[in-house]
């Protein structure tokens, strides 16, 4: 009963989001009152209090290191924009041409994903385009095409997505063999939009934004070189320490703190202010931060209740195939987090079913990491560009969901006759 009255709560809340423009309530209400909805079903439901307390804290830590991660890379990238460090990129980007700049754009974000994550990834070149083009239905199909770009090219890479990064610290599979797999099903899944929008595009110029830099040109250039050199830093920080992400994030802010103030210290009081990390810090959007909490939190619910996990082993009862299993399981990621459909899976399956870079485990992590962006709210990167661009939830899925699915369901396909192909 308990169960069917959180899935109850987590379909009402969802649709509440859907419609934020209709229902003119701002999308992070229902998702933080759909959380503690949700918490509050399960918590009766448990037979220790201490202990579902305990679970309720070890999700909070889980979701808080996403959220200090996201904190940390939207203000960095905040820091590089007020010292007109991406002017000194879009400068460089001599085309006015949309279809040559959404092919630009599409093969820039896919290999910068897998050197970074989607979710960073997403964030720095939002705030690039935004510097580029100030016509906002066109940044919008921009923003959208910047997601799935972003989500293919960190399905490939063994720190370009989460889910890729559990398989691979899981043993499920290796790193130099998932980058011989999957790199081509994935540029196939981020070109087939592309393409798309290149033709949606073709024929239409856009005029550039003026530039608008509040720092000195040397400035914008240690501030862009440093940003983009911290925030590479820290996968490889990642691998060496073996702590977790946000710690790498939390770093490299706290150096670009120290080198911003550096830089301002003989600067008025007003310049320096308008240049600083608090500065930065006021411009984030807090609002997309709460509705990333809520919506992580109420993911964390159903995790809680086993429904997840139960749905995989009902999914793996009923379809009896790998691919399919897979492809719903991918499917679902645009709906609730891939990353407990992964564990889940991880959980179910074990090396002596699927050995190491067993095809199942690749296909995985090709649909998972590609699959949310179906759904604007189906990805971490999905949500942070929604938050900044404030796409609106049916827009996504009436202009970009579609063409989304072509290039994951082509990706699929691609993986398939591959696997065929090689075996």
């Amino acid at each position: 009963m308990i169960t069917t009255i959180v899935i109850v709560v987590f379909i009402i809340g969802y649709i509440t989001i859907a419609f934020e423009h209709s229902v003119k309530i701002n999308k992070a209400a229902p998702a933080l009152i759909m959380a503690v909805i949700c918490w509050l079903f399960t918590f009766m439901q448990a037979t220790s209090v201490e202990m579902k307390t305990e679970e309720l804290l070890h999700h909070l830590g889980e979701i808080s290191s996403i959220l200090f991660f996201l904190l940390g890379a939207m203000t960095i990238v905040e820091l590089i924009d007020l010292h007109g460090g991406f002017d000194l990129i879009t400068e460089r980007i001599n085309t006015t041409n949309k279809s040559r700049l959404v092919l630009i754009v599409s093969v820039f974000t896919f290999f910068l994903s897998a050197l970074l994550d989607n979710l960073t990834t997403a964030i720095v070149m939002v705030s690039l385009v935004s510097r580029i083009i100030h016509d906002n239905t066109s940044k919008l199909y921009f923003s959208g095409l910047i997601v799935i770009a972003a989500n293919a090219g960190g399905a490939w890479s063994p720190i370009g997505d989460v889910t890729t990064t559990m398989l691979w610290i899981g043993n499920q599979v290796t790193a130099f063999n998932i980058i011989k797999v999957l790199i081509l099903p994935s540029i196939i899944v981020a070109s087939v939009p592309t393409a798309l929008l290149m033709y949606r595009f073709r024929g239409q110029t856009f005029e550039k934004k003026s530039k608008q830099t509040e720092g000195h040109s040397t400035e914008g250039r240690i501030v862009l070189g440093m940003g983009l050199l911290l925030l590479m830093f820290i996968p490889v920080f990642k691998t060496l320490t073996h702590l977790p992400p946000f710690m790498g994030m939390l770093l490299s802010l706290g150096i670009m703190w120290a080198i911003t103030s550096t830089l301002h210290t003989q600067k008025q009081p007003e310049i320096r202010e308008r240049l600083s990390v608090a500065h930065a810090l006021q411009k984030i959007d807090s609002q997309g931060i709460l509705f990333f909490l809520g919506i992580l939190l109420s993911v964390a619910a159903l995790q809680s209740l086993d429904i997840l996990k139960s749905l995989a082993t009902v999914l793996a009862n009923i379809l009896h195939n790998d691919f399919l299993i897979g492809t719903v399981l991918g499917l679902l990621s645009s709906v609730v987090d891939n990353v407990p459909l992964v564990a889940a899976t991880q959980g179910m399956y074990d090396l002596s079913t699927y050995p190491t870079d067993h095809y199942f485990w690749e296909f995985l992590a090709l649909t998972t990491g590609t699959g949310g962006s179906a759904i604007i709210i189906g990805s971490a990167a999905g949500v942070a560009v929604m938050g900044i661009q404030k796409i609106d939830f049916m827009w996504y899925l009436r202009k970009i969901s579609f063409i989304a699915l072509l290039g994951f369901f082509a990706g699929i396909i691609t993986y398939i006759l591959q696997n065929m192909l090689q075996s």
